[in-house]
């Protein structure tokens, strides 16, 4: 990973990743986009760690693509992973997006494939790609019309406008709005709050959830059995149960 373009650090099963290209407003490169699929691969395979932030530094989320590498034939996309190296990937853990500044273009459909948003009450979301003469195919055109309602998601994506923090809230597609400047902060704590839960059923309720939203009526409760069924023969479901029952914080085996 370049030490350059992302950042890693952990704190307390929590790995904070950061996109580190300030002055060029986190556009995502070629570099960048291999930074983040090796912090995720991380993720996946660190037990210790049950949570990721993904975060931009100086200020500003991602601005999108490198639209000077893109000129000169680059793109920045990881081979199954998508756009910056996480738009068509799912985690087997909660990614928490802590959006400060502009979450634009790729920037925008970066923040939406994480699970959870938590954004400065300044922050500015969009797909201006149409303003450019490109399309938001990194998910903005696909994902959107399921997190918004569809008329919502039709107008960002023909007029290429900008929404703010408090209406991406009002429409859902956040989760907590926070204080200029203290978005990873709020991403810390909702990441603590989970982090501090049974690790197999954050899993697969992370896996459930995500999938409902393509799953029939007459199916959803076979293929959420499918899921969540390993959970109540669990160590850890046994513990949780043990430990609530002596009033102590339960001891996690993970399995």
């Amino acid at each position: 990973m370049s030490a350059k373009e992302v950042l890693t650090e952990k704190i307390d099963g929590v790995l904070i990743i950061t996109l580190n290209r300030p002055e060029a407003k986190n556009a995502a490169n070629r570099a960048l986009a291999l930074g983040v699929a090796e912090a995720i691969d991380e993720l996946e395979s660190d037990d210790s760690l049950r949570v990721a932030i993904l975060t931009g530094a100086g200020g500003t989320f991602c601005s999108g693509m490198d639209l000077k590498a893109f000129v000169s034939g680059e793109l920045p996309q990881v081979e199954g992973r998508g756009f910056a190296g996480l738009t068509e990937y799912r985690s087997t853990k909660p990614i928490i997006a802590a959006v400060e500044g502009y979450a634009l273009a790729g920037g925008f459909e970066l923040a939406i494939s994480c699970d959870l948003i938590v954004a400065a009450d300044s922050s500015k979301f969009g797909i201006p790609e149409v303003k450019r003469g490109l399309a938001a195919a990194a998910g903005g055109l696909v994902k959107l019309p399921k997190q918004i309602p569809s008329r919502i998601a039709m107008e960002l994506a023909l007029t290429g406008e900008f929404i703010s923090a408090e209406r991406a809230y009002e429409l859902g597609l956040i989760n907590r709005i926070a204080e200029t400047g203290k978005a990873l902060e709020g991403a810390q704590a909702l990441a603590q709050t989970i982090a501090a839960n049974g690790p197999l059923a954050v899993a697969a309720s992370l896996k459930a959830v995500a999938g409902a939203q393509d799953w029939s009526s007459d199916e959803m409760f076979a293929k959420q059995q499918e899921i969540v069924g390993h959970v109540f023969t669990s160590e850890d479901a046994i513990e949780g149960a043990t430990a609530f029952a002596q009033k102590r914080a339960p001891n996690w085996k993970g399995k």
